[in-house]
């Protein structure tokens, strides 16, 4: 089936890193929220920022998990890049980031959520997956949250 902007959604790191990581405690909600989401006509977006914080995340300890091997890392990311769209950053994304931060009362880590919100609207994807809702009320006249857990 062919999928239109409005079918679209965009994961959010953490999501991935529970999809893809067995012992974390939300492994088994993001591999269903991902499976219904996909047989409901979903494409999914990602980005190399994302990409990024998957590679951060995973190779430092986590409360559910040791580092991960780089070289199981390295065949993840290549698996995501083959089944997600993948967004690269732009000018338009920049110009989209800076009229956020003028917009938004935000600053420190939270510019990383913004950018992905100026992503997401430069490519016109008006829904995020993720199971950080608070980092992104801010966005809500924006995009539209969609909770890792119903």
């Amino acid at each position: 089936m062919a999928t239109t902007g409005a079918d679209w959604i965009f994961v959010d790191t953490n999501v991935l890193v529970a999809a893809n990581v067995a012992t974390h405690p939300r492994h088994t909600a993001a591999l269903q929220r991902l499976k219904d989401l996909s047989a409901g006509g979903a494409e999914f977006w990602i980005s190399r920022q994302v990409l990024r914080e998957y590679l951060a995340t995973l190779t430092r300890p986590q409360m559910f998990a040791l580092p991960q091997p780089v070289s199981v890392l390295v065949t993840q990311v290549a698996y995501f890049q083959s089944k997600m769209k993948v967004a690269d950053e732009t000018a338009a994304v920049t110009a989209n980031l800076l009229a956020l931060l003028q917009a938004v009362p935000l600053g420190g880590k939270q510019v990383h959520d913004a950018n992905l919100v100026a992503t997401m609207k430069a490519l016109g994807i008006a829904r995020l997956l993720t199971d950080n809702i608070a980092d992104f009320k801010r966005f809500g006249p924006l995009i539209v949250v969609l909770p890792l857990i119903p």
